[in-house]
């Protein structure tokens, strides 16, 4: 896996011109190297592939990166990372920008001027994202079993959770069934967003009761082996009102048409488009506040990002979610995600769980 991964990334370093890179985002050494544990760093050059981490993880990144030259440090980046450069003679080193703590920044920056190390520290941005939106076979298989136990947990739960329960209780009640079904935790804190809570996409449940007829909204992702899915639906536990239908129904349109209508080449902002058209035509335009989706993978939010802004291209590979919605504010709101793969030129619906609104009595 890890040499692999290395071929890919050694390309894009001297494109960069640079004598080696800097890695120290979680889920990127991970990626490029195998190791899972919370501390490290990788240091990758054309003809050098070292993890420098401390005394607590030695053992742990031999077994897990067989691949890289294992490097025991101590202290922060500023105490170790100077004298290593000098023995490897790098000149130009990138380091991810969005990733090294400024105040960080500052103390290296010193110590190579006051130690007259001859290394010119250059930002880079996205270089190992940019490959990790790209899902090879075992990744895939990997996100896929995350989506399969989201769905086998959703199942479970459509039965567990009724009116007079709180969304707080309703959300501990999918967390637990993810981990008893054998996910490694939670991809993200699980939404359960009940009546007037629906309207705000990023509701966190609170300690209101779930009533009848009105729209709740569970937003939950499991992980498995590391990576993540994401997942969408809106019940109704009772009879819903003319509104909710209506809304639902727009939403549903939305995301069936942009599913089918996505290809292997769009731009993710016409991706956006396909969806964001039928809610504006249906006069919802102002309701719908985000984007069509993201990438999914280690992390539960990556490449790329499908919204009206976005200049990411849409490849095959992908794996990334279609979530459309509406919210009204003082009414509640309706979304309905799924993950889909990008294969052959067109999306793949990776999620099994019913689109249909449910009505559970």
């Amino acid at each position: 896996m890890g040499v692999k991964r290395l071929q890919k990334l050694r390309p894009l370093v001297v494109q960069q011109n640079l004598d080696a890179l800097l890695v120290s985002k979680i889920e990127n050494y991970r990626y490029l190297s195998g190791f899972t544990g919370s501390s490290g760093w990788l240091l990758i050059s054309h003809n050098q592939a070292a993890l420098a981490t401390d005394f607590r993880y030695i053992e742990q990144a031999k077994k897990e990166a067989p691949d890289f030259n294992i490097i025991q440090i101590k202290g922060d980046l500023s105490d170790w990372l100077p004298s290593l450069v000098s023995e490897f003679r790098w000149r130009k080193l990138g380091f991810e920008a969005n990733f090294v703590p400024y105040a960080v920044y500052q103390r290296l920056d010193k110590i190579i001027e006051t130690k007259k190390v001859n290394v010119q520290l250059i930002p880079t941005t996205n270089l190992v994202e940019n490959l990790r939106s790209i899902k090879g076979k075992d990744e895939l298989r990997l996100i896929t079993r995350a989506v399969e136990l989201t769905d086998t947990v959703f199942a479970q739960i459509k039965s567990n959770i009724k009116p007079g329960m709180t969304e707080k209780e309703a959300a501990w009640e999918a967390e637990k069934r993810l981990r008893e079904n054998g996910s490694d935790g939670i991809a993200f804190d699980i939404i359960v967003a009940s009546g007037p809570n629906s309207a705000l996409p990023h509701a966190k449940p609170t300690k209101r009761t779930i009533r009848p007829n009105e729209p709740v909204l569970i937003d939950m992702g499991a992980k498995f082996d590391g990576y993540c899915s994401d997942f969408s639906r809106t019940l109704c536990f009772g009879k819903p009102d003319e509104t909710l239908t209506r809304i639902y129904d727009i939403v549903l349109k939305a995301q069936l048409t942009a599913i089918e209508r996505i290809k292997t080449g769009m731009k993710a902002s016409k991706a956006d488009k396909l969806a964001r058209d039928v809610i504006q035509q249906a006069g919802y335009g102002n309701a719908f506040g985000h984007g069509l989706g993201h990438g999914i993978g280690l992390e539960v939010h990556e490449f790329p990002a499908l919204g009206p802004g976005s200049d990411d291209l849409l490849t095959d590979g992908m794996v990334f979610t279609v979530e459309p919605g509406i919210y009204i504010s003082r009414w509640g709101g309706v979304r309905i995600e799924d993950a889909v793969s990008l294969q052959q030129g067109k999306a793949t619906v990776l999620t099994r769980s019913e689109k249909a609104m449910e009505v559970i009595t």
